[in-house]
C-alpha cells in the first residue's frame, strides 16, 4: 500500500531532509517513528517531493512510503503523537494509483522572505525571515527575474551533482514588498541543489544596485557558478506547496519527469 504524507516542519534544528548518519534530519525522524510504531526490523524508506537543505523550512512538503498491513487512520493518529514538535503531519492518506511524491509533481513553490527595515524582522518570525542591512529595490529585482524565466540550464545557480541535469523550467520568480518585508515567490517544475538560494543571491545583488537587471542574463549564460552570486541563508526559505496533476495524469507525469531534460 502506498501512503501519501503531507508535512510541515521548522527546519531550524535539522540538517536537511535527507537521512545522514548521526545527524538529525526530517526524513530520519519520520522513518524512525514509523519503524517504532509498526515494530519494523527494516526502516521504511520515504520518497519526498523536494529534498530541502539544512535550515530550510516546509509548509507543504509531500512524501510517500510503501507499507503493508496498516490502517491509515490509526497510523496517522499514532504518528502525530510520536513526531517531535518541529514536524507536523498534516495528513496521511492512501495514494491513488500512479502517485509518486517526487516524479509525479508538476511544480514546487517556494517563498523566500527578507526584512530590510532598520528594526529587523518581527521577533516571532525571525527563524524564517532573513535580516538584510540595505534597502532593496523590488522593482529592479523583478526586472532581473524576467531574464531567468523559462527552460534553461541553471548550472550557474546550482551545486552540481554527478549524473544530474541542471536544466529546469522556472515558472515564476516574483518579489512583492509589504512594508519592510519582501517575499519572493519561486515556482519551477523542479529545483537543483541550492538553486533557489542562489537565484535569490542574484536578485539581491541587483536589488542593492550593484548590477543592472540584465546582469542575471549573463550569469545564466555563463553555465558556471559565479563568485559574485551569494547563496542566501537557508532559514529564509520555505517550501510552500507541491502541485500534482489530477489522478488520470499521475502515471504519465511520473514517466515524463524521469526522463533527463538534456537528452
Amino acid at each position: 500500500m502506498r501512503l501519501r504524507l503531507d508535512l510541515s516542519y521548522d527546519g531550524t534544528d535539522f540538517r536537511g531532509w535527507a537521512t545522514q548518519p548521526a545527524l538529525r534530519t526530517v526524513q530520519g525522524e519520520i522513518e524512525s517513528a514509523l519503524a517504532m510504531i509498526l515494530r519494523l526490523t527494516t526502516t521504511p524508506q520515504l520518497t519526498v517531493a523536494g529534498r530541502t537543505d539544512a535550515g530550510v523550512h516546509a509548509r507543504g512538503q509531500v512524501a510517500h512510503v510503501d507499507l503493508d498491513d496498516v490502517d491509515p487512520p490509526t497510523l496517522e493518529r499514532r504518528l502525530r503523537r510520536l513526531l517531535p514538535a518541529d514536524i507536523a503531519l498534516r495528513g496521511l492518506s492512501v495514494a491513488p494509483e500512479g502517485f509518486d511524491a517526487r516524479f509525479a509533481a508538476l511544480e514546487r513553490r517556494y517563498v523566500y522572505r527578507i526584512c530590510d527595515g532598520p528594526s529587523g524582522p518581527d521577533p516571532l518570525t525571525r527563524a524564517s525571515v532573513v535580516t538584510h542591512g540595505r534597502r532593496l529595490d523590488a522593482d529592479a529585482m523583478n526586472a532581473a527575474a524576467q531574464h531567468l524565466l523559462g527552460e534553461h540550464d541553471f548550472a550557474s545557480f546550482c551545486k552540481r551533482r554527478e549524473g544530474a541535469t541542471t536544466i529546469r523550467t522556472l515558472l515564476e520568480l516574483r518579489t512583492a514588498r509589504d512594508g519592510d518585508l519582501l517575499a519572493t515567490t519561486v515556482r519551477a517544475d523542479a529545483f537543483c541543489h541550492s538553486m533557489v538560494r542562489a537565484l535569490m543571491g542574484a536578485l539581491v545583488a541587483v536589488g542593492e544596485d550593484r548590477f543592472p537587471p540584465e546582469w542575471t542574463s549573463s550569469v545564466l549564460a555563463g553555465l558556471a557558478r559565479d563568485a559574485r552570486v551569494r547563496v542566501m541563508p537557508a532559514h529564509g526559505l520555505v517550501l510552500e506547496e507541491v502541485v500534482y496533476p489530477d489522478v488520470d495524469g499521475l502515471a504519465t507525469r511520473a514517466i515524463e519527469a524521469r526522463r533527463r531534460r538534456d537528452e
